[in-house]
């Protein structure tokens, strides 16, 4: 073929493929129903015809045709990553989320469900964001039918999990003050069963938090770094009624004192959050009766009418939030300031407690996040998990309740999240010890592992209380399960374990316990494992407890075989 008969070919089919998506883009009125065939381009990519179809049919049609096309591109999308690719390059984001803001509430849900197909990696969740989703999923949230808001917030959570870094678009879009207010819907604010605490009740609660914790402020462990965060909770179960006076308890106090931010940004946010809130609660007051405590609304957001919806959206609804709080607050610390500093971490030792399984799966993984990050950062353990904050132990006490029944999905989450608590712990603490070694005895590999590498983290140098953890993990018959687990255990469960026992043995070398259990035996034997004496640390950490104990049983006058 000459170069110009090509030229010539290539011109005739760039006119057909523009005369094609010019009849496709006409009104249904002027098509008459004609049969359009398929464009030029279909040849060698047959898909994108459709997908042209259906961009056209979401700019030009009727909101019904829009709310089809936009159902169509979630089929595209949802059977084929590059198919969601293609939707984005031809220009499909701008017309959905157009449709977001306009369109009725199927048109709406189907637009959210399209946008978080779409954004299946990094790139494409880029090139969404800056198409403005986050401001259009923010107006949704505050405004929208509640079945929308719980399909925008399933799109948020799907972005946040493929491209961290929108986490903070969000959050400056004010997403998750509004995430927040869904989740304490109905569970810890003025229109639940709770009542707010008066300012007299508030303040003397107050006083008596701050009393109950002032006579341990003279020990030794005030003098650590960690001490100042440290959770103290009374041994045995809570009386029925806990959950309740926790509730009304935090939402008083959380009304007259102000929050303590942990970061520039935190506060930032706050101040900007706080100019919103009494602008709404202007507006929104006209909403509600004057018996109405003027602080009690959660972010100052009152969706009109939302309380009428049935328990099944309401239900989904907090699950979506609860999805979304998980991913955005994952490895973000500005993010979990904001959401510590809320009703969010009460919301979710009460979801944990009662809520449905889907909204307690996701409370659970949302707590792991959190709790990993205030173990890196001491300033966010201070304030989120200080002594005087019954929501914090509100959450211990449904993590724990949870790892003693151990028969729950949630198990994994609990103890990681506990395990990321070990430095808020005070030596009269007694209930976290003995649940997590009897776990060191479960059937399942996974769960052992955890409970080992959680066990670790009140064991290890780093933890203030090592001394007394160790002991307690001994005096719960620990030595002789990771004993078992170092000799018999699969590797992966072998390292955990095998670090764990050279811990309480650096820890506690005089323990009789150890010295009866042969310990320093299991120490030798794996000393001469190669698999176990490939990992430097255990390496580290083997040599300085079997120096340890050598020292301690070379005084004693007992006799070693």
């Amino acid at each position: 073929m000459t170069p110009n008969r090509k030229t010539v070919l290539q011109l005739e089919n760039s006119i057909g493929d523009v005369s094609w998506l010019l009849r496709v883009s006409a009104s249904s009125d002027n098509r008459d129903d004609e049969y359009l065939g398929l464009p030029p381009i279909a040849a060698n990519e047959p898909i994108l015809c459709l997908i042209w179809e259906q961009v056209a049919i979401l700019n030009a049609g009727s909101m019904e045709e829009r709310s089809d096309a936009a159902s169509s591109l979630v089929s595209l999308a949802r059977d084929n990553d590059r198919y969601g690719k293609l939707i984005i390059e031809e220009g499909g984001v701008p017309p959905l989320l157009k449709l977001a803001k306009e369109g009725k509430m199927e048109g709406q849900e189907n637009s959210a469900r399209a946008i978080g197909l779409l954004g299946r990696d990094p790139e494409s969740v880029e090139q969404i964001v800056n198409a403005g989703v986050c401001s259009v999923f923010a107006k949704i949230l505050k405004e929208g039918h509640m079945k929308v808001q719980a399909m925008v917030a399933w799109a948020v959570s799907e972005l946040a999990a493929h491209h961290p870094k929108c986490q903070d678009h969000f959050m400056n879009n004010n997403v998750i003050r509004f995430l927040v207010s869904h989740l304490a819907f109905e569970t810890v604010q003025e229109h639940s069963k709770y009542t707010i605490a008066s300012k007299q009740s508030v303040s003397s609660i107050h006083s008596a938090l701050v009393a109950s914790n002032a006579p341990r402020q003279n020990t030794k462990n005030d003098h650590h770094d960690d001490q100042h965060g440290q959770i103290a909770h009374p041994p045995g179960h809570q009386p029925p009624s806990h959950m309740h006076n926790v509730v009304t308890n935090t939402v008083g106090v959380r009304s007259h004192t102000p929050g303590s931010s942990t970061s520039k940004q935190a506060q930032s946010t706050q101040s900007q959050n706080h100019a919103n809130h009494s602008q709404s609660n202007h507006q929104n007051s006209k909403q509600h009766h004057h018996g109405h405590h003027p602080h009690a609304s959660l972010s100052g957001t009152s969706i009109k009418g939302r309380e009428f919806e049935d328990p099944a959206t309401k239900a989904h609804m907090k699950a979506m939030a609860a999805r979304a709080l998980w991913q955005l607050c994952k490895g973000n610390l500005s993010i979990c300031c904001s959401i510590t500093e809320s009703r969010a971490l009460l919301s979710f030792a009460v979801l944990l407690e009662k809520g449905p399984d889907e909204v307690q799966s996701y409370s659970a993984m949302a707590l792991m996040e959190i709790t990993a990050i205030s173990e890196q950062h001491t300033e966010l353990r201070r304030s989120a998990f200080k002594p005087t904050s019954p929501a914090a132990k509100a959450v211990v006490d449904q993590l724990l309740k949870i790892i003693e029944k151990a028969d729950s999905d949630l198990l994994i989450p609990c103890i990681k999240s506990i395990g990321n608590l070990a430095r808020t712990f005070r030596a009269t603490e007694t209930r976290i010890i003995g649940p997590l070694v009897k776990l060191l005895d479960e059937r399942e590999a996974e769960v052992t592992i955890e409970a080992a590498i959680a066990l670790n983290k009140f064991a290890c140098p780093e933890n203030f209380l090592n001394v007394n953890h160790s002991k307690a993990i001994i005096n719960a018959g620990g030595a002789k399960h990771l004993i078992q687990l170092v000799y018999f255990g699969e590797q992966m469960v072998q390292r955990p374990s095998l670090t764990l026992l050279c811990y309480i043995t650096q820890n506690v070398p005089d323990s009789e316990t150890l010295a009866q259990e042969d310990v320093l035996i299991v120490l030798e034997w794996s000393s001469k494992q190669a698999h176990l004496m490939e990992d430097h640390t255990i390496e580290s950490v083997l040599a300085e407890a079997k120096s340890r104990l050598e020292l301690y049983q070379s005084r004693s006058t007992r006799g070693f075989h």
